[in-house]
């Protein structure tokens, strides 16, 4: 042995941390402070139990976090990159609370704040910010995921009213949300209103037995002849423009997300193989071990930066909806091999949840679902490429 220090952040690598902004640093570390605290002690329990912390609804909307990438109704109105890097160590912590702010701020917060009237950002935004109401997004049908033109769920007339019928499915934060946004077919077309808890006819079930995302609430929400002023809907929203631009907000937090994931597998490899000694050394002094550690950080510093490039270009009003597809694809691939990888670095003991590559690699089973499927992101690419859409 050296005596070498071993590099506690993969990401020094590429001195990841010299092409940000002070202000970018300081809430990068401001947010990764917080989970240490309220979080990482925890999140093992949290989700062998298959429990969501919604006590940490009204501290994460002080820290600032909820909708941070939006301007005004109490929002923070941070840089996309800011937004990003809150998202990265959100995942590293664990995928259910990096989903939990995904869909609060970029799903229900950002269709309102896009799409809304003034009068429904006035009653929902600050309380969404503040953390002291949860929203939720309901898209994705029991029958149709990827093909959302086909949508089941319908809302027509009745004087001046909406009668809503349908159902949405694996929808994070349903069970817990005081408002959804739910999208339906009209005879206009595609819909987006705001179903209030409570309303006579919506109800909501959470799915069980997960494998993933188990530290988040995951449901179906059903409308039986739910009944809603025209105050419900949003104006702003025609067609399936509205809902696919939120989805393009919330899987720009994934890309950034899915390096926080990855790094934290990498950082806790890095710990056990300077820990663990076999043969007499560490481990971490055989090259096979060696290679594994250098092939992965060498693939996180890839993602890192395609991350912070798609940002930058966000943040300059650039961003074109194939770019996210390309973060997405490449940094939830990345991640879920990166942490599959590190579980073999801790052998037998990679399957205990003291350890967080294996609950990673599960969540990023979701995530590599959710948000538009691999499947979708590669033809969007494809579309992109060609001009040919492969999936139509």
């Amino acid at each position: 042995m050296n005596g070498a220090t071993p590099m506690k952040d993969p990401l020094d690598l590429i001195d990841f941390a010299s092409v940000l902004t002070d202000e970018e640093r300081e809430i990068q570390a401001t947010v990764a402070r917080f989970l240490a605290d309220r979080v990482r002690p925890h999140i093992g329990e949290w989700f062998e139990n298959a429990h969501f912390a919604r006590e940490l609804a009204p501290e994460l909307g002080k820290l600032g976090v909820l909708g941070m990438h939006l301007e005004g109704y109490g929002c923070a109105g941070t840089s996309a990159v800011s937004y990003g890097l809150a998202c990265l160590e959100l995942e590293a912590a664990d995928s259910g609370f990096r989903s939990f702010v995904s869909v609060q701020g970029s799903l229900s917060m950002f269709s309102i704040w896009k799409w809304g009237s003034e009068e429904q950002k006035r009653e929902w935004l600050p309380r969404l910010a503040a953390g002291e109401a949860i929203g939720c997004f309901g898209l994705t049908e029991p029958d149709f995921g990827s093909n959302p033109t086909d949508m089941r769920t319908r809302a027509v007339r009745d004087g001046g009213d909406w009668i809503l019928n349908g159902s949405k499915m694996w929808i994070t934060n349903g069970g817990i949300a005081d408002v959804a946004t739910v999208w339906a077919q009209t005879e206009d077309g595609v819909r987006g209103f705001l179903v209030p808890r409570g309303t006579p006819g919506f109800t909501t079930r959470n799915i069980k037995q997960k494998m993933s995302l188990r530290a988040s609430v995951t449901s179906e929400l059903h409308f039986d002849d739910v009944r809603l002023p025209e105050s419900a809907r949003l104006p702003l929203a025609e067609g399936l423009r509205g809902p696919l631009s939120c989805l393009n907000e919330a899987r720009f937090g994934i890309l950034f997300g899915a390096v926080g994931a990855a790094r934290d597998c990498i950082q806790t490899a890095l710990g056990y193989a300077d820990a663990r000694v076999q043969f007499g050394k560490p481990i971490s002094g055989f090259q096979l071990t060696q290679k594994k550690l250098a092939d992965m950080s060498v693939s996180l510093g890839g993602a890192a930066l395609l991350a912070l490039h798609l940002g930058r270009l966000k943040d300059a009003g650039r961003l074109r909806p194939e770019q996210i597809s390309v973060g997405k694809l490449n940094n939830v691939r990345e991640a879920i091999a990166i942490a599959r990888e590190c579980r073999t670095v801790l052998g037998a003991n990679g399957i205990s949840l003291e350890y967080s590559p294996l609950r990673h690699a599960n969540n990023l089973e979701s995530v590599l679902t959710y948000e538009g499927t691999s499947e979708i992101h590669t033809l969007v690419i494809g579309q992109a490429l060609t001009g040919q859409a492969a999936y139509r």
